[in-house]
């Protein structure tokens, strides 16, 4: 006698099963209680980035250098690998791009790729992530920049623009609104309140753009794409973070914690932004799609 099969649905785990965060309390300063350190840090990094921005060529090519080599000394510390390892993998990464940024391109790429290839050499365990996060850490760094020497000043605005009011924009609306969490086991404080709505700040970002330096509308398409990457550039190095059981990649900076800490979302962003380079024609031209 033939049975019917059992219903698997019962099973089955709903399509969405959100943990939930609670919107803001009339507690304010309990909300908001890491604001203050985060904002003086950030008043400290963007004057050096500005000027650095502002004069460019090697001094921007050497503040980016040395913040990629820090990000990977942070990186191998995190992941255990001595302090002798992790300063040399910080001195490769560091020395390589600047390196990397005197040659033709297709001389400086070999050099960029011996970083995670040190990395193998190194570990025994989480190869997979130190290969991974050291490739895109000098990919991006060498992402940012060719940005700004091909493509000058407003359009490195925009992107540090795109990146910070998906992050302000994000920070305020999960905290003020709560709600269902977005990944609350590798992320706990994010939410998809703050996530749509750093979606929304980086069109408002594209569409200033689009309009003050006449690009195509793409511009706002583009600047919604930069900020998805750089949430799960965010996400990503929680992840890594959860995997080795730290709460900050360093404490190099108060409030934000390290390096890493602060700049997962612009890696995540300016690797995303050289594949949008490599790919389709930037900055987007009006009438063309």
């Amino acid at each position: 006698m033939s049975r019917e099969p059992e219903d698997s649905e019962a099973e089955e785990p709903p399509l969405f099963d959100f943990a939930l965060d609670p919107p803001l309390e009339p507690q304010v300063a309990g909300r908001f209680q890491d604001l203050a350190p985060r904002l003086m840090t950030a008043v400290v990094l963007a004057a050096v980035g500005g000027v650095a921005i502002w004069i460019g060529g090697l001094w921007f090519v050497a503040l980016i250098s040395l913040a990629v080599g820090l990000m990977l000394w942070e990186l191998a510390t995190m992941l255990r690998c001595g302090p002798k390892r992790a300063r040399l993998m910080a001195g490769l990464g560091g020395g390589g791009l600047f390196l990397a940024n005197l040659l033709p391109i297709g001389f400086g790429l070999p050099i960029l790729m011996l970083v995670p290839m040190a990395g193998v050499a190194f570990l025994h365990r989480h190869r997979r992530i130190m290969v991974g996060f050291s490739a895109a850490i000098v990919l991006a760094g060498l992402s940012l920049t060719q940005h700004l020497t091909q493509f000058g000043l407003l359009w490195m605005l925009w992107l540090i623009a795109v990146v910070v009011m998906s992050d302000v924009a994000g920070y305020f609306a999960g905290r003020m609104l709560g709600g269902p969490k977005f990944w609350p086991r590798v992320s706990p404080k994010k939410t998809w309140s703050g996530t749509i709505a750093g979606w929304i700040g980086a069109a408002l970002v594209g569409l200033v753009w689009a309009v003050w330096l006449d690009a195509g509308w793409e511009t706002i398409g583009i600047s919604v794409a930069l900020a998805m990457m750089a949430q799960m550039g965010d996400i990503a190095e929680s992840a890594v973070k959860r995997k080795v059981g730290v709460k900050d990649s360093s404490n190099l900076l108060p409030g934000h914690g390290g390096l890493f800490d602060r700049f997962d979302a612009m890696l995540g962003a300016a690797l995303m932004l050289l594949v949008i380079e490599s790919i389709s024609e930037f900055p987007p031209v009006p009438g063309v799609g």
